[in-house]
């Protein structure tokens, strides 16, 4: 009897079992496989509606050419062996798609940018900084505009940077947003490779989001930022309650750096991510980035790649497979693309009508000749001296002398390429932002520095540009030198600035810590000198002031004018000074020069702050070992 009781349990948990496998392997079987998926991207396209140089004799990108592209990629994925219809396919784009060329100037009047993508059968879009580059006010208008046009846009998808940190003051951007709409996500609906409705569509969640570093090269946005993890996760368990998609897709203007980055934190941080399309760093990856279950990709800026993805699932809610990965480069091979290209031609005439006349310019005026190519460090210095000479000549006899005229990597667009030299391509170097009046591109400002805090700025080339490219700086008017291997925020050994004597003959003249110098730069530099001090950690700061030594807290009351009162725009500084040049065939000294030492002299002298105290914990910690093992020793020395 006893025996019975004890086998009763184990007879009943066999029935039991027996009587739910089948129920089991049932509902297994009956979850739902999703048919693979093409997704077309790009980001930081940067308003490139026309091919560029590519430096070698060749061209590449431009929207007329993508438009010819994606067409393509469309009829290849209809035509694939995955089904009577082929693959599914969504059309996204990553964020930065304006402020790159003169079709921004008509951004906030015709929103050319939007239209374009929309022309493309672009699906989703998200925000980029640059597309706040114009401010609330003129992000506001560009999506009124785009909305009034009729034509059909793409969506956008923004999570996490939405509200205004002053709501009181920014309901135009909110009306805007609710108007167009900006909302955390969309659902595609895509019908499955074998053409039937309902029972093998395919749900396509997209929601946008915008990084750290992202917000903080949009320093006039005047937006609340949430952290961009807390704003997926919401995001992704809403999706997942709500919608049941098949792939969650995420827009990230955040970025990658050596394989490693903003969206890479972001794919370890939250789970439910299937892909993350990637912009802002203009990182091109070869092969995809694989976190936990999460796909990172890139194709690059300027529209010089097309990025094709095709994914699947292993089965049910299993995770996203890999099934193709290509960057497709657009280059002179690919036509142009006729509607793109009549669109292109319409907008380019209301540039030159509603923008260049004003300058008495047009889109194609060829400025002057290059003999050659020059660098980003070239392109630097012409750029810096076209500064100067542009104060000169608006000063006139009231000139006071320029100690430094900078622009930093992160505002040059471009190169000075070999051949014609046109408006629009001066514009392209230059061609971010706008001023105080509201009016494409940003304006230079003029501002005062001590000894001290210049020669900060110099260091921030050699040390901070390491952790923050865009802040590599070129210019003209002054020269340092430094030593890459000497301690971190103390690699300057030598700093001077650059006159010239009666006879022709450069003179250098070393800094005084404690006079003044005045530097010229653009705005959105001058906004930026904030970043110095958090970037080096404290040690680092760069105060402008005016010239009395006051502190400047309000940099757009430095901004420069003309004679009518216009502000001085820093791209017409350089194309104005290309114009006066009959040919470009000798470079610019460059601002700067590398020398790499491991000579222990060299690297300790001069010696600044960071290194003497680096070299005095060295000592102190020695003292104390020394004095630590002298106690050891003595302890157990025998009595």
């Amino acid at each position: 009897m006893n025996r019975c009781r004890r086998l009763a349990p184990l007879v009943l948990g066999l029935l039991f079992s027996l009587e739910i496998l089948p129920a089991g392997a049932m509902a297994a079987a009956s979850v739902k496989t999703p048919d693979p998926l093409t997704i077309l991207f790009t980001h930081d396209t940067h308003d490139h509606f026309l091919p560029a140089s590519d430096g070698n004799s060749g061209e590449y990108g431009g929207y007329t050419r993508l438009a010819t592209l994606l067409e393509e990629q469309r009829e290849i994925a209809a035509n694939s062996s995955y089904g009577e219809n082929g693959l599914p396919v969504v059309t996204l784009d990553a964020g930065d798609f304006s402020m790159g060329s003169l079709f921004q100037t008509i951004y906030t009047t015709d929103a050319p940018e939007l239209r374009a993508l929309g022309a493309m059968g672009y699906d989703v879009t998200t925000l980029g900084n640059h597309e706040f580059d114009y401010r609330q006010q003129g992000l506001a208008d560009m999506l009124h505009a785009a909305k009034d046009s009729g034509d059909l846009l793409p969506a956008i998808v923004q999570a996490n940077y939405t509200s205004p940190k002053d709501p009181a003051g920014s309901a135009a951007l909110t009306e805007a947003f609710e108007n167009y709409p900006v909302t955390d996500y969309v659902i595609l609906e895509r019908p499955g490779y074998s053409g039937i409705w309902n029972e093998n569509t395919l749900r396509i969640a997209v929601f946008g989001v915008m990084g750290v570093d992202s917000d903080e090269c949009a320093p006039m946005s005047g937006m609340v930022f949430e952290p961009i993890a807390d704003a997926a996760r919401r995001v992704v368990a809403e999706i997942q309650e709500k919608e049941h998609p098949d792939y969650i897709i995420c827009l990230s203007h955040s970025g990658t750096e050596d394989g490693k980055g903003e969206d890479y934190e972001l794919a370890k941080a939250v789970d439910g991510i299937d892909v993350i399309i990637s912009g802002h760093t203009h990182t091109a990856l070869a092969q995809p980035i694989q976190v936990n279950d999460t796909l990172i990709v890139s194709c690059g800026e300027y529209t010089q790649n097309l990025g094709v993805l095709t994914i699947g699932r292993s089965g049910g809610n299993g995770a996203v497979e890999l099934l193709d990965y290509q960057l497709i480069p657009i280059d002179g091979s690919i036509p142009n693309d006729p509607d793109m290209t009549a669109l292109a031609e319409r907008f380019k005439t209301k540039v030159n009508e509603n923008y260049l006349s004003g300058y008495g310019l047009d889109y194609d005026k060829v400025l002057t000749l290059s003999q050659t190519d020059f660098t980003i460090s070239q392109t630097g210095a012409l750029i810096g001296q076209a500064y100067i000479d542009t104060v000169k000549a608006i000063e006139g006899s009231d000139y006071e002398p320029i100690a430094f005229a900078v622009a930093p990597d992160g505002v040059i667009r471009g190169c000075i390429r070999k051949g014609v030299v046109t408006t629009a391509q001066a514009f392209d170097i230059l061609s971010l932002g706008s001023g105080a009046d509201g009016t494409p591109a940003y304006p230079l400002l003029s501002v005062y520095l001590t000894g001290r805090d210049l020669k900060n700025v110099f260091e921030v080339d050699a040390s901070i540009s390491s952790l923050m490219p865009a802040a590599t700086l070129y210019g003209a008017g002054a020269l340092w030198s430094y030593n890459p291997h000497r301690m971190f925020l103390d690699r300057v050994t030598d700093c001077r600035l650059i006159g010239t004597a009666p006879d022709g003959i450069d003179t250098y003249t070393y800094i005084d810590n404690n006079q003044l110098y005045r530097v010229v730069a653009d705005l959105y530099t001058g906004q930026m000198l904030g970043a110095v001090e958090d970037k080096s950690f404290g040690l680092l700061t760069v105060t402008p002031r005016d010239s009395a030594g006051e502190e400047i807290t309000n940099l757009e009351s430095c901004i420069l004018h003309d004679d009518s009162g216009a502000e001085v725009k820093a791209w017409y500084a350089l194309a104005s000074y290309l114009e006066q040049q009959e040919e470009l065939n000798q470079p610019l000294p460059a601002c700067k020069a590398e020398l790499a030492s491991w000579n222990p002299v060299r690297l300790l002298i001069p010696m600044g702050a960071p290194t003497a105290i680096l070299l005095a914990v060295l000592v102190l910690a020695a003292v104390l070992i020394a004095l630590l093992v002298r106690r050891i020793r003595k302890k157990h020395r025998p009595a």
